[in-house]
């Protein structure tokens, strides 16, 4: 009898043993894509990174140096006696316009008084947890820039209304035909360089964090903005362009797994992980789903090497400005590398082809400096497998793993969205569980084996008392899986998010690259690339303007009839009225 009853509870041991999710699967195992197999185990370790600055920002006031602007206006009146441009007024003043934006520089020099400006600027990246407790991976350039970088950052999202004033007050200058659209797009653009030539930025102040989501899943205005440490820094491309954070007080967060720069080659599909901010900037999306992070794919197309012997790997995969600092992926759902930047074209626009891959080796270099362990979590483990089952249709076996994540990670961005999938999938007959155990008796992992042993030697006991009778080690066949189970809605929906309270209104984009450099990366000097993305947009505009004596304030940009014009440009445009035998505007 007891030879039964251990060949029988054996048998079971193999059967459970055996139950998809025993072992993790393979997508051809599972007929499900790679790139959705492999998104679906690893975004929920990808998070949203900010990195903000707060500062003093100065500028000169622009004064026209007048040497230079008779030089011009004698060229313009030679211009247009030879012909080469138009003699009406339009035309002469929109040719000194466009002299002026080829060389700010050359026709203005600083002035007094200083205009200050009290500014936020920063921008948003990706990072990934590496271990369960807190540790996170990012690139150099997304957790701080240089003096350079930071400069043009601040230029490009703390000036607005300064540029627009002094705009103005070169277009107030001309007179009556301030309505040219191209005088005044270009008039903006002269003063766009000018003022971010001359930038002074003092007091400045840096804080780094990341969105976390909320119990249950997903984010919305009630969401924690966690500030993160600095652990570890390399140097931005092109050098080592990696950098380690630290959030405290966390455990069991879901994680990625390092791989090793051996497990991809040239022609490999690459995936890439990240929050483009071609989408976190935009009001088109609604808050929760600008925080989901967008995944691409493509061929690894070469190896090259920085100028210093630094490594990078060539993708075709897409990426965007604030795609710095994701993780990229092996068909394996392995890291290979970090994405830390790509190609501009001389629109601004990125290069399909060119994005760039610090290889995975690196990161482990930075991780081994600080005794920094990559590891699994429990979370991650037990979420991949519930994956496999619900992948494979085995909803009631995947249902109580996507609960254990839960109570592992209330936090888990995507756990409670999976729950209330496989409710309906159970719900509408698609099941194809391959053992009508009910998900209840899977809790606990052992559950069901000791169930079948109780089970056995009850049987056992009772056959000792009926002669006879050969007593079944199975469980009764009510244990199984009944229509329906759970009713729908029994474990409540996925969880319902709202609008934002913060981040709606999107910052200025991020100083882009040289303009007219094809080939550089995103704001990359003109030697070689460096850091390939800048940081896209301060996350909303808190900047208090201090005005100065005689400058006005800036959010009230002066008037044609204002006396705070450009000092001595009006008399020489006056004088190059002259000179072109034309009268001043509004003179009969």
């Amino acid at each position: 009898m007891w030879r039964r009853l251990g060949a029988a509870v054996g048998l079971v041991m193999a059967g459970v043993l055996a139950l998809p999710g025993a072992a993790l699967a393979k997508p051809k195992e599972l007929d499900v894509p790679v790139g959705t197999w492999v998104a679906a185990r690893t975004q929920p370790a990808v998070q949203l990174t900010s990195v903000s600055y707060t500062a003093d920002v100065a500028v000169p006031t622009p004064v026209a140096n007048l040497e230079a602007i008779r030089t011009l206006s004698q060229q313009g009146v030679n211009a247009v006696q030879s012909g080469k441009i138009s003699s009406d007024e339009n035309s002469i003043y929109r040719w000194v316009v466009q002299q002026m934006a080829k060389n700010p520089g050359r026709y203005f020099s600083p002035g007094t008084p200083e205009r200050v400006v009290e500014a936020t600027a920063g921008g948003l990246c990706t990072g990934w947890w590496v271990t369960p407790d807190g540790y996170m991976v990012t690139a150099a350039h997304c957790v701080g820039q240089e003096d350079t970088e930071l400069a043009q950052t601040f230029a490009a999202q703390a000036l607005t209304k300064i540029n627009e004033k002094d705009a103005a007050d070169l277009v107030a200058d001309l007179g009556d035909i301030a309505s040219d659209e191209e005088i005044v797009r270009t008039a903006s653009k002269i003063f766009q360089i000018w003022n971010a030539d001359n930038i002074k930025i003092r007091n400045v102040k840096s804080s780094l964090s990341l969105l976390q989501s909320l119990p249950g899943g997903g984010v919305d205005k009630t969401a924690k903005t966690v500030p993160i440490e600095l652990v570890a820094k390399g140097t931005v491309y092109p050098g080592k362009d990696v950098a380690i954070l630290k959030v405290n007080g966390q455990n069991n967060l879901p994680t990625v797994p390092l791989g090793q720069d051996s497990d991809v080659r040239v022609g490999d599909t690459l995936y890439i992980s990240g929050f483009p901010g071609t989408v976190t900037q935009t009001s088109i999306f609604n808050i929760e789903s600008k925080l989901e992070p967008a995944f691409t794919e493509g061929p690894y197309n070469a190896s090259r090497q920085t100028p210093d012997g630094v490594p990078y790997i060539q993708t075709q995969a897409p990426s965007y400005p604030g795609n710095s600092g994701g993780p990229v992926f092996s068909k394996d759902g392995n890291v290979i590398g970090i994405l830390v930047g790509g190609l501009i074209q001389q629109d601004g626009g990125s290069t399909e082809g060119e994005s760039f891959v610090l290889p995975v080796g690196i990161v482990r270099e930075k991780l081994n400096e600080k005794n920094i362990k990559a590891a699994e979590s429990a979370t991650t483990r037990t979420y991949n497998e519930a994956l496999d089952l619900f992948f494979a249709n085995h909803y009631s076996d995947a249902l109580p793993k996507f609960r254990e994540v839960q109570a592992l990670q209330p936090n888990h961005p995507y756990v409670a969205k999976y729950i209330s999938d496989s409710q309906q999938a159970i719900t509408a007959g698609k099941d194809e569980s391959s053992s009508p155990i009910p998900p209840w008796a899977l809790w606990g992992g052992g559950g069901l084996v000791a169930l079948l042993v109780i089970g056995g030697l009850a049987a056992a006991v009772r056959g000792r008392k009926r002669s006879k009778v050969v007593p079944s080690p199975f469980p009764p066949a009510s244990y199984g899986i009944q229509p329906g189970y759970p009713p729908q809605g029994q474990y409540g929906g996925p969880h319902q998010l709202q609008q934002p309270g913060h981040h709606e209104q999107p910052g200025q984009p991020g100083q882009p690259g040289q303009p007219g450099q094809h080939g550089q990366p995103y704001g990359a000097p003109q030697q070689y690339p460096r850091p390939p993305y800048p940081l896209p947009a301060a996350p909303e505009d808190t900047r208090a303007v201090r005005p100065q004596p005689q400058y006005g304030t800036p959010q009230q940009p002066p008037g044609p009839g204002a006396n705070t014009r450009i000092a001595g440009l009006e008399a020489e445009l006056e004088q190059l009225r002259r000179n072109m035998g034309r009268r001043p505007p509004g003179q009969p």
